[in-house]
């Protein structure tokens, strides 16, 4: 997604220009991460109207179900997803951008974890991804088996006669996605940095 060419002096930041869009957002992600800390948000709530983009060096996992279903955003348009259920996940970084056209211009969100700082973990994450690159290796894959009856991620499961797929420890090198939710029971996010910025440099 391109925007204007406009940049910065170097070590400056455009506090007035940004903040009626840097405060919503910290605190939407503040109030969403105490929820998700107490398990008790829903993957079933009305998405954007944008995808956003998710990358890490490497994820691990204990567990792995997946199926096809379709989110929508409050306009009532759907948009069709795998919605991927990993276990205990391991991720040695993470990075999560998404750009949005305001009056401003085109302004980037970004939210970067781990690296240096040390893994980053999750439990019960659920990822609505409408594509995954990277390198994968697969333990005990099940492929075709009923959505309604996957059990390697407690709680993910899909409706009654649907395609699903599920496998034992998983490891994926280079992770690249384009996602419309993200939840998850619980983070923990080494090295958490949050950045809002006009033309920002997205994660991929």
């Amino acid at each position: 997604m391109s925007g204007s060419n406009r940049r910065l002096p170097e070590g400056r930041t455009a506090w007035k220009k940004t903040a009626v869009v840097a405060v919503p957002a910290v605190l939407a992600v503040g109030a969403m991460a105490a929820v998700m800390a107490e398990g008790a948000l829903a993957a079933s709530f009305a998405v954007s109207g944008t995808s956003f983009q998710v990358s890490s060096g490497k994820l691990t996992s204990k567990g792995l179900s997946s199926y096809v279903q379709t989110d929508r955003s409050v306009d009532g348009k759907g948009h069709p997803v795998a919605l991927l259920g990993i276990g205990d996940a391991t991720l040695s970084d993470i990075c999560q951008s998404a750009s949005v056209s305001t009056p401003l211009g085109t302004v980037t969100f970004k939210l970067t974890a781990g690296g240096d700082a040390g893994d980053v973990t999750a439990s019960s994450l659920v990822i609505d991804g409408e594509d995954l690159v990277g390198d994968a290796r697969f333990g005990t894959a099940e492929i075709g088996r009923d959505a309604s009856t996957l059990d390697r991620v407690p709680g993910v499961q899909g409706e009654k006669g649907k395609f699903g797929l599920q496998a034992g420890d998983i490891t994926v090198a280079g992770v690249r996605s384009h996602a419309w939710s993200a939840t998850g029971g619980n983070f923990r996010l080494r090295g958490l940095r949050l950045n809002v910025s006009l033309d920002g440099k997205k994660c991929f």
